[in-house]
C-alpha cells in the first residue's frame, strides 16, 4: 500500500499524539538529539503470523540523534550496532535491498579483522561498515537512509502493513485458513537494547515445550543481541540454562512470568523478550504454536490444572485429527550410528528423500515417498516447501527461529543447528561431516533426539492412550451421558 497525502497528514497527526504518550513515560524524545527515543515497529495482526510479516529495529536513529544515544547510553559501540542495524534492516525492509548485499560486506570484515562473528566489532570497524553500509544504499538503491526520523517512522509503518500482502504471508494463511481481509495493526514500542554488551540479550520463549507439551520453559537466547539476530534462523542460540547462567535475576523474572502469562490467558505463550544491563523486558505475548502431540498434552494439562474447562479445551483441539496424535521413534538397527546431530526443535521422526532446493520438494513429493528438506538456514519464504515436506533439517539457526515456529505448527520433523551440514554451491548435494548426500538420497531423522541417518530406517508408532481415553470422558460429558462421539 502507499499513503495518499490525506492518509500521510492523518497518520502523522496519530503520531505525533501516540508518541507524546511515549515519550512522557519514558522521558525520551523521538529524534531529539540530546535524549532520543528510537523505536521498534512491528505488526499487530489479530492471528499471530510468526515471521511472515515484517518488524524494523531503531527506528528514528539519524547522524543527529546517534551522538545522542551515544551520550545518553554512554556506549558508542551499542549505538553504531544500532544505526548499522537499521541502514540493514530499512534498506532491505522499505527499498526491497538483498540481505547478501550487507552480509558480505559484514563476513569480509569479519575475515580481514580475524574476529569469530559480527559481535566482537570495535566502535573503528562499525563504523568502517556503515560507511559502506551508506555507500551500498546510495550506489545500488539510490537512496540513502532519511535524515528525518517521521520520514522513517512513516515508511517502515507502510513497508510492514504492505507485508501483509507478501507471497509468505499469503501462503501462511492459506495453510492457517485466515482471510486476507482479516487486515493488521501496528505495534510502535520505545527500544530496548539487547545488544549492550555481556549482560544484554534477547530471546523468544515458550510458557510450555511447543514439541511434546512438557510443562518447562523453552528458551532460545543470545547475549549481546537484538531480536531478529534470534528469529532470523541465522544464528544457533542459547538455551534456558545458559541465560539463568549470564542473567540469574532476568531468568528468575522469567520463571515467575511463566506462571503469569498462563494464568492470565489460560494457554501455553510464546513470547519475545530483552535484556537490557541484567533487566527484563517483556516485549509481547500470544498464543503458542504447537504440534499436534503437544496440543493434546497441554490441553489435557491445563485441565488437569484448572486453568481452562473441558469444553475450553475441546475447542482447541476441534481443527487437530486427535485419534491421528501419535508418539513417533526410529528403530535403529545395532551397529547403526547416526552421520550427524542436530538440535531437536519438534516431536516425530520422518523417513524420506533429501531435497536440497525447495523448488525440488513438490516434484520429489510425486515419487511417493516423504521428503527432507535441507536447508543452510531456513527462510520464511521456504513456507510452502516446509509445508510440503516432511522434515526440515538446517546447518544454522534457533529452535524458535520463525521457520522452526511454522515447521512445528505443520507438525513438520524440524532439526536445527546441524553443524555437521553443508550445502555445496550447486545446490544439488550436501555433506554431513564427511558424508555426501545428494538429493533424492533415503535419510531418517529424529526430531525428538536430534540424530540423523543415511538411509530408511523402521519407525515404531504407538498412541498416547491415556490422554486419548480422558478427551473420551471430556466429550461423553459435553455430549450427555452415553454419548460416544468420535474423536
Amino acid at each position: 500500500m502507499k499513503f495518499g497525502a490525506a492518509s500521510l497528514n492523518n497518520l502523522e497527526t496519530v503520531l505525533a499524539s501516540e508518541l507524546k504518550e511515549l515519550e512522557r513515560q519514558t522521558g525520551r524524545r523521538f529524534g531529539d538529539t540530546k535524549r532520543p527515543l528510537p523505536v521498534s515497529v512491528r505488526s499487530g495482526a489479530a492471528v499471530s503470523m510468526p515471521g511472515m510479516m515484517e518488524t524494523v529495529l531503531n527506528v528514528g536513529l539519524t547522524e543527529g540523534t546517534l551522538r545522542g544515544l551515544v551520550r545518553l547510553t554512554g556506549n558508542p559501540r551499542l549505538a553504531l550496532d544500532c544505526y548499522r542495524r537499521l541502514i540493514e534492516q530499512y534498506a532491505e525492509v522499505v527499498d526491497g535491498a538483498d540481505p547478501r548485499i550487507f552480509e558480505e560486506i559484514i563476513e569480509k570484515e569479519i575475515a580481514e579483522s580475524g574476529l569469530a562473528d559480527r559481535h566482537e566489532f570495535d566502535t573503528e570497524q562499525l563504523k568502517s561498515i556503515i560507511a559502506e553500509h551508506q555507500s551500498v544504499c546510495d550506489q545500488k538503491l539510490g537512496r540513502m537512509l532519511p535524515e528525518k526520523p517521521i520520514d522513517q517512522l512513516v515508511a517502515t509503518i507502510e513497508a510492514v502493513l504492505k507485508s501483509w500482502m507478501s507471497s509468505r504471508a499469503k501462503s501462511y494463511r492459506a495453510l492457517n485458513g485466515i482471510p486476507d481481509d482479516a487486515g493488521t495493526a501496528i505495534l510502535i514500542q520505545a527500544m530496548v537494547f539487547g545488544n549492550g554488551g555481556p549482560t544484554s540479550g534477547s530471546g523468544v520463549g515458550f510458557t510450555r515445550n511447543p514439541a511434546d507439551g512438557a510443562d518447562a520453559l523453552y528458551v532460545d537466547y543470545l547475549a549481546n543481541a537484538q531480536g531478529e539476530d534470534v528469529v532470523a534462523g541465522r544464528r544457533n542460540a542459547l538455551g534456558a540454562d545458559e541465560l539463568k547462567r549470564r542473567a540469574p535475576r532476568a531468568y528468575r523474572d522469567l520463571v515467575a512470568n511463566k506462571e503469569i502469562l498462563e494464568k492470565t490467558f489460560g494457554d501455553m505463550q510464546d513470547f519475545e523478550f530483552t535484556i537490557e544491563d541484567g533487566q527484563l523486558y517483556m516485549l509481547q505475548a500470544r498464543s503458542g504454536k504447537r504440534t499436534p502431540l503437544a496440543a493434546l498434552q497441554i490441553a489435557h494439562d491445563l485441565v488437569a490444572a484448572g486453568l481452562v474447562t473441558a469444553d475450553t479445551a475441546l475447542k482447541r483441539l476441534s481443527s487437530i485429527d486427535v485419534d491421528g496424535v501419535e508418539y513417533q521413534e526410529l528403530i535403529v538397527p545395532q551397529g547403526v550410528e547416526p552421520i550427524a546431530h542436530a538440535t531437536a526443535a519438534s516431536a516425530g521422526v520422518a523417513v524420506g528423500l533429501a531435497a536440497i532446493d525447495p523448488a525440488r520438494v513438490s516434484e520429489l513429493k510425486k515419487s511417493g515417498k516423504g521428503v527432507i528438506l535441507l536447508r543452510e538456514h531456513a527462510e520464511t519464504q521456504d513456507i510452502a516447501a516446509v509445508a510440503e515436506a516432511d522434515a526440515l533439517v538446517t546447518a544454522r539457526g534457533a529452535r524458535t527461529s520463525h521457520a522452526a515456529v511454522v515447521a512445528r505448527q505443520l507438525g513438520k520433523a524440524c532439526l536445527v543447528a546441524c553443524d555437521a551440514l553443508s550445502i555445496e554451491p550447486s545446490g544439488r548435494a550436501a555433506r554431513f561431516g564427511g558424508v555426501e548426500i545428494a538429493e533424492g538420497d533415503t535419510l531418517s531423522v529424529d526430531a525428538a533426539t536430534g540424530l540423523i541417518y543415511a538411509g530408511a530406517l523402521e519407525v515404531k508408532r504407538t498412541k498416547p492412550k491415556e490422554m486419548l481415553a480422558e478427551i473420551k470422558k471430556w466429550r461423553r460429558k459435553s455430549h450427555g451421558a452415553g454419548a460416544e462421539p468420535a474423536i
